[in-house]
């Protein structure tokens, strides 16, 4: 047909657009990558929201020996953090908190990809159920990775949290 291109004129046309790297996350790994995770931490929740004093978010659970800190990586820059521990002897029950993301890895998937790391790993270490609280502008984001409410909204480190809960089963990922 004369003025038509064929398709492999028109791909060859096309611009050609790479895809974007997949955020990797992993348990930190040695002293600078810990250091790193709480880095990010004070920036997110002491310097950029003025939680905690604005010091320093750290506390008692951060020496815990079965607290994990998982950083998530872009592009391989850490951009990203989450906390993870167990709540009790068996392992059952685990908690997720201080996920904290650098405003330049906000419109990626790196959030969404260190919540289902956390969901993942506390399954495949036996954990039965998770346990957050969320800071309620962030409630709709993890309804959609298949989180639950889990009680009414409470006052926690001076802000609105909503307590929230998700089931865990070994090799667990959260939707998607």
């Amino acid at each position: 047909m004369p003025g038509a291109s064929s398709p492999s004129a028109a791909s060859a046309e096309a611009p050609v657009r790479a895809a974007a790297p997949e955020p990797v996350c992993r348990v930190a790994r040695g002293a600078a990558e810990r250091e790193r995770h709480f880095a990010v931490r004070r920036a997110v929740f002491c310097a950029e929201q003025g939680m905690f004093g604005g010091a320093d978010d750290r506390d008692a659970r951060d020496a815990q020996p079965g607290t994990l800190h998982a950083v998530g990586l872009h592009d391989g820059m850490i951009g990203g953090t989450v906390r993870l521990y167990p709540l009790d002897a068996l392992g059952a029950l685990w908690q997720g908190d201080r996920l904290a993301v650098l405003p330049p890895f906000r419109r990626g998937l790196l959030g969404a990809t260190l919540v289902r790391f956390a969901v993942r790993t506390a399954g495949e270490r036996g954990g039965e159920r998770m346990v957050a609280m969320i800071q309620t502008p962030n409630v709709r984001f993890f309804q959609t990775l298949g989180w639950s409410l889990d009680g009414p909204v409470v006052a926690f480190h001076g802000r609105e949290h909503q307590p929230m809960t998700i089931a865990l089963s070994p090799g667990a990922d959260a939707r998607g």
